[in-house]
């Protein structure tokens, strides 16, 4: 997930140089939406990690 949010992060910068203002913003903000769940997954998986008494890695 987090590979798709830096491909949406790329087409945003490459949409924004080259002045399509649109495609730039919906990418920008599908990237910004796929890396806050990725990061919400991440403490999720932390979490039951320490739960079940594995230390992290």
């Amino acid at each position: 997930m987090l590979g798709w949010a830096l491909t949406f992060l790329v087409i945003a910068l490459i949409a924004a140089a080259l002045g399509f203002g649109g495609i730039a913003g919906a990418s920008a903000g599908i990237a910004q939406l796929l890396f806050v769940i990725f990061l919400i997954l991440f403490v999720v998986a932390m979490v039951m990690r320490a739960v079940r008494g594995k230390p992290p890695v």
